[in-house]
């Protein structure tokens, strides 16, 4: 417990992952009381132990919160529709998200970065060109790094660039980033929010507290985020509208020309550099590119450091990772894709006819429509693997027909691969970008590409000791 007069009074926490622990153990040294609840499914265990030794209370096993609580912070796996969080509205003042309440402590040099898919590479890539322009930075938030662990140690000129998912931004009130960038909208995670456009509008409150020398980074390269730019103009906000395609002819945007990356503030145009320097390939990662190059300048990094940053950046693990190559064959590992949307935005990195690409794993029972016409469009051979493989296998028959890519089946990820080898022929790549959850045959998605390579460097071993 505090050994001074506390920062704050008596602290509500709820969930005992990653998020609700941290907190909890930043809150302890600073609040009068703090209790955390860690909901159903919670259970005894070491890191219980350790936070009562702290002097944490710490309730298991229950929903049911008891007490009066000056505010609340909230795990971001609990939906705000949910019974427990209904729970916290009731017993606290006021419930907020981890970012919100982290924010609340250290709300100087803020960046934010948000979207459906590409989110953690624009994130990580951010940072890297603030780093590179000479300034100190450091991703944080959804990224992995909680925002409250560093919090202690955050330097006094140094930029938080936090990626923030839908979840930790639907219960903010007060967050207020220098610049925020919201990548694209596509359905996911329609379970916690309720709806597409709850969704939505949750991404689109990271602008909420934005004033005119502010900066939005917004796509206009979707329905959702184009509604978006028309209620931030609405307000009077400087909106950067960012596009792969071509110029917008907005005094503020971020745009392809001529095989270049350009981006245009406030009518000023830096020229930065040619698309083909970026080691992250596919039209998505072009977009983030753009994202982070046009955030980065407001920062104060000059043309030339973006430049060097983005030249520099290499893929992240996981997201169309290079990961080997047997027989002119080579193998790639975006086990992040779990959607079908960020399958699609993979299978521009590769030329049309040379992939073979593995799907599989938990189905999240989307529709699979645009995603097979994609497919039968630009593959050479698809593999239909795990627990959704004979949805994905019935959607992509029916796509490909008999003249279009061959189609077959495989019960788990390691037969997923061996059927991608056998169908590959020089020149082709096999892709890993499953457009489903993990949890069918594993904990993560990062155990999943992890795995993945494993196999591969194991295949490559095999054919070593042959020849």
């Amino acid at each position: 417990m505090p050994t001074q007069a506390p920062t704050f009074g008596d602290i509500l926490v709820l969930g005992l992952g990653k998020t609700g622990v941290d907190v909890a153990r930043y809150l302890v040294k600073r609040a009068k009381s703090v209790t955390l609840y860690g909901g159903l499914a919670s259970h005894e265990g070491p890191l219980v132990d350790e936070l009562r030794a702290l002097g944490v209370h710490v309730v298991l096993g229950t929903e049911d919160i008891e007490g009066s609580y000056d505010f609340a912070v909230v795990s971001p796996g609990i939906s705000e529709h949910s019974a427990f969080f209904a729970a916290a509205r009731e017993h606290a003042a006021e419930v907020m998200g981890e970012p919100e309440f982290a924010f609340r402590q250290s709300p100087e040099r803020w960046l934010a970065i948000t979207g459906t898919n590409g989110k953690t590479t624009t994130t990580a890539l951010t940072a890297d060109l603030l780093q590179a322009g000479g300034l100190n930075a450091r991703a944080v938030g959804n990224i992995g790094t909680l925002i409250t662990g560093v919090l202690d140690e955050r330097g006094a000129d140094e930029w938080f660039v936090a990626e923030l998912s839908s979840y930790q931004i639907a219960t903010t009130t007060q967050l207020h980033p220098r610049a925020a960038c919201l990548l694209n909208v596509t359905p996911d995670h329609l379970s916690w929010h309720g709806s597409m456009e709850a969704y939505a509008l949750a991404k689109e409150q990271v602008f909420q507290n934005f004033t005119t020398s502010d900066l939005a980074v917004v796509s206009v390269d979707d329905d959702w985020c184009r509604a978006c730019v028309a209620r931030l103009e609405a307000r009077g906000l400087r909106v950067c509208h960012l596009t792969t395609t071509q110029d917008p002819g907005t005094l503020c945007a971020a745009f392809p020309r001529d095989g270049r990356l350009i981006v245009r503030l406030d009518g000023k145009e830096h020229e930065l550099c040619a698309i083909d320097e970026l080691s992250i390939k596919g039209e998505h990662n072009v977009q983030n590119a753009l994202a982070a190059a046009a955030l980065a300048l407001v920062a104060g990094v000059s043309d030339e450091g973006v430049c060097k940053g983005l030249i520099a950046f290499q893929a992240l693990e996981h997201r169309i990772e290079p990961c080997g190559e047997l027989d002119g064959v080579r193998f790639v590992n975006d086990s992040k894709a779990t959607n079908t949307d960020s399958v699609e935005k993979a299978l521009t990195a590769f030329a049309p006819g040379t992939v073979v690409l593995l799907l599989g794993g938990k189905d999240k029972g989307t529709d699979l429509t645009t995603l097979m016409d994609a497919a039968a469009a630009t593959c050479h051979a698809l593999v239909c693997f795990g627990a959704a493989g004979p949805r994905m296998l019935e959607a992509a028959k029916a796509a490909c027909g008999k003249e279009g890519p061959a189609v077959v089946s495989a019960e788990h990820l390691e037969d997923a691969l061996d059927a991608g080898i056998a169908l590959a022929r020089p020149g082709d790549v096999v892709l890993l970008s499953p457009a489903c959850a993990s949890f069918d045959e594993f904990h993560s998605f990062e155990e999943r590409g992890v795995v993945f390579k494993q196999l591969v460097a194991e295949r490559i071993a095999a054919a070593g000791e042959r020849a």
